[in-house]
């Protein structure tokens, strides 16, 4: 109703990004003040979401797309292509969503609100581009599109995911093998280092005090570890840490290039993905912002709804931010605003940076091989200097 009022909380990254939220929700916030939460409620209620089992896996949301789309084109009605669809599904959770939203369009809903009910399983994506597709009969089309769209920016994460497991392994696997032997194998040693009596150089007595803290604290340092692991990830799902981490990562001189590539090419590809399919492009704006999780790309793209509003092109938007989008986005873009052909011409430019995305993955493990056994020599001379060495001076001297 009209002049309403409505009160309530709701997480956000800050009092922009809430007003954004609640602007698109068709509300207008006159008040906002930030809450803290107090007690350990709030810490289980973060983990829980954090490791919750009601998700929805990104190649499941593709195999919906694409199947949906293909089942449309091949003459079914969307009832019957969802009930196929939930009997072919593996996951409980996902089945039982299915099976509702095909409940609402029998009742007379459409397939995008009944998507839209459904945010922590469908993007908002995903709902917009539908939304457009059944105003303009080309639901089977869309979806489709849809499922390359959800299908290039998972490939691209797996990749980048898959470029930094191989170092993540190797270094949790040393790790391991050092707290093993501070644990095991350096008792020992110092056991015989005070029967003998001798002095130790700096090297060997911090090894040995790290390792006498850890026998003696080991259970202090695990539930320490663990709880630490537990704040950290927590923080990195709130607002601030987001926040912190977009610009940690926008500063390392390696990862800064692969975060412009990759969110150049999410934003690109979203964009010409939504316009294709007839959205206007404020509306493709606000879908995209949600789709990037980069805090700051997420800023550019606010600047940019506001100044398109005002009449400028998005071109000048991304030319005033190459800290974050390369010239060749911009460029592209121009282009495709001088020749009336946006939309192919950001798909294209999406796909210049995605390659460039596959190059940069492909030889990360090349460039990262040598740092670690780098790093690897350096402790293992470390500690063979410290343990080692003293060993083979006390064989030497009683000899």
């Amino acid at each position: 109703m009209s002049g309403q009022e409505v009160a309530g909380a709701r997480e956000a990254v800050d009092r922009f990004a809430l007003a954004r939220e609640l602007r698109n929700e068709g509300l207008v916030v006159v008040t906002a003040s930030e809450q803290t939460s107090g007690g350990g409620g709030w810490l289980v209620a973060k983990v829980f979401s954090s490791f919750s089992f009601l998700r929805v896996r990104m190649k499941d949301r593709i195999i919906f797309a694409g199947n949906l789309g293909s089942m449309l084109s091949a003459g079914l009605s969307l009832s019957r292509s969802l009930s196929v669809l939930s009997r072919q599904t593996s996951s409980k959770y996902f089945r039982q969503v299915i099976v509702e939203i095909g409940e609402k369009i029998n009742k007379g809903g459409s397939l995008s609100q009944s998507l839209a009910a459904y945010p922590n399983v469908f993007p908002e994506f995903f709902s917009a581009m539908v939304a457009s597709s059944e105003e303009s009969g080309k639901l089977a089309e869309a979806l489709k599109l849809v499922a390359e769209q959800l299908e290039k920016s998972y490939g691209l994460r797996r990749k980048i995911l898959g470029a930094l497991l191989y170092p993540t392994v190797i270094i949790i696997a040393v790790i391991a093998v050092a707290g093993l032997m501070m644990v095991f194998l350096i008792p020992t040693l110092s056991a015989t280092f005070r029967e003998l009596n001798v002095p130790l150089p700096f090297s060997t007595r911090l090894v040995i005090g790290l390792s006498d803290f850890l026998v003696n604290n080991l259970l202090l340092t695990v539930v320490s570890l663990a709880l630490a692991l537990i704040l950290t990830i927590v923080f990195f799902r709130s607002g601030r840490g987001r926040i912190f981490l977009a610009a940690v990562v926008l500063r390392l001189p390696f990862v800064k290039h692969l975060v412009q590539q990759s969110n150049s090419a999410t934003v690109l590809r979203s964009l010409s993905s939504l316009i294709s399919a007839g959205v206007s492009m404020t509306r493709a704006i606000e879908v995209t912002t949600k789709v990037i999780q980069n805090y700051y790309y997420q800023q550019v793209l606010d600047e940019a709804l506001e100044k398109i509003q005002k009449g400028l092109p998005l071109s000048a938007v991304l030319a005033a931010h190459q800290n974050l989008f390369p010239i060749f986005a911009s460029e592209m873009a121009a282009v495709g605003e001088e020749t009336g052909r946006l939309a192919d011409l950001l798909l294209k430019g999406a796909e210049f940076f995605e390659d460039e995305v596959n190059q940069v993955t492909k030889n990360l493990s090349t460039i990262v091989e040598p740092v670690l056994m780098i790093l690897i020599g350096l402790a293992v001379g470390f500690f063979a200097i410290s343990m080692i060495g003293p060993m083979y001076s006390l064989s030497n001297a009683i000899s």
